[in-house]
Formats: C-alpha cells, structure tokens, sequence
C-alpha cells in the first residue's frame, strides 16, 4: 500500500494554510493556528485518530477568527481527500460515542464523496476567546473539503470546554476508524464499486 499522507496550502486574500496530513501516523501534532483553544483542539483530533497533523495557519485575526478556522478545516479535508485516493480497502464509516465528565458526544462519519455536515451543538457561548460556534464552522468546512459525510450530536453536556473536546476526540476517533484499511475488503467500500 502506498504511503497515505499529503501536503495541501491554501492561500487566499483572508488566510494562509499548510497542512501536512499522515492519516497512518501515531497520532503526533505540530499545530500553529494563533488561535491557543483551536490548536488544542486540533491537537486532540489527531492523537485520538492516530493520524499525524501538521497544521499552519496566518489569518486577519483583526476581523475575527472564523476565516482561519473555516479556512484550516478546508485544508485538513483536501489534505485528508488526498491522501485517501480512490478509497481501495477502507473501512469507509467510522463512530464514536465520546464521554467527557458530564459531556456525551457522538460522531458518525461516512467517506462517501458526498459532503455533508449535519450538527446539534448548543450555540453562543465562548471558551476564553474562542467562539463556540466556530466548531460547526471547522466541521461543515472539513466535511466539504474532503467530501465527507459527518453527524455530530451532543447528547448530554454543559461545560463548554467538555462539549469541544468530546467533539473533536470523537471526530478523530471516528476518522481513523472510517480510514482504517480492512484487510479483507477488495476495492472500493461501495455495493456500485465507485465511491
């Protein structure tokens, strides 16, 4: 099997993403976002899916964060897109069900090709400096990116530090589930043989 990993840069007049993505890796991150709550986030994604992340980030912060985020979720899922190619021998869906202290996520992924983000996340609310709402943001930009599928449901919960966190280590748990090779699929995870 080929080496499944990617680099992918954005550059646009609002941001300036590289990415380097190894979705066979141990779960190491270097990330630089400027945004400290996001990095961790990203952080925690990555070890929990065992894949390797490298992610740097420059935006116009002095209008807010949302294009960096939107803009670094882009990015992983081209990368992620990438490196997975035609899909030959993946799993293809991935869940978790993610406990945090009081908090109960669950993330559902399927790499289908057809993007899609489908959220239950309490809104309006700020970890420090970093808007709750954000998360949908990074979630419906990664999901267009890499032509994924992706529900994400909060099922209990009220700290809004808990709820980000459960979310992102379900995701990535879901991720290296959904990426995971099977040894016994032959070609695409598909009944019509194309994904």
């Amino acid at each position: 099997m080929k080496n499944r990993e990617a680099s992918v840069r954005r550059t646009t007049s609002e941001t300036e993403v590289k990415v380097r993505l190894d979705v066979d890796g141990s779960g190491a991150a270097t990330i630089d976002t400027q945004i400290g709550f996001f990095d961790h986030m990203l952080a925690l994604m990555s070890g929990h899916g065992l894949f390797d992340l490298e992610v740097s980030a420059r935006g116009d912060r002095e209008v807010d964060d949302h294009h960096t985020v939107e803009d670094v979720g882009t990015t992983i899922g081209r990368a992620l897109r990438e490196t997975l190619g035609e899909k030959a021998g993946i799993a293809r869906y991935g869940a978790a069900l993610l406990p945090m202290d009081e908090t109960l996520a669950r993330v559902c992924v399927d790499l289908s090709g057809r993007p899609g983000c489908w959220c239950r996340l309490p809104p309006g609310r700020t970890i420090g400096t970093f808007d709750v709402e954000l998360v949908e943001v990074f979630l419906s930009a990664l999901a267009r990116g890499a032509a994924l599928t992706l529900h994400v449901d909060l099922l209990a919960g009220r700290n809004a530090h808990h709820i980000a966190e459960a979310v992102f280590k379900g995701l990535g748990r879901a991720l290296g589930e959904a990426t995971r090779v099977d040894p016994r699929r032959r070609g695409v995870p598909s009944t019509k043989g194309s994904l």
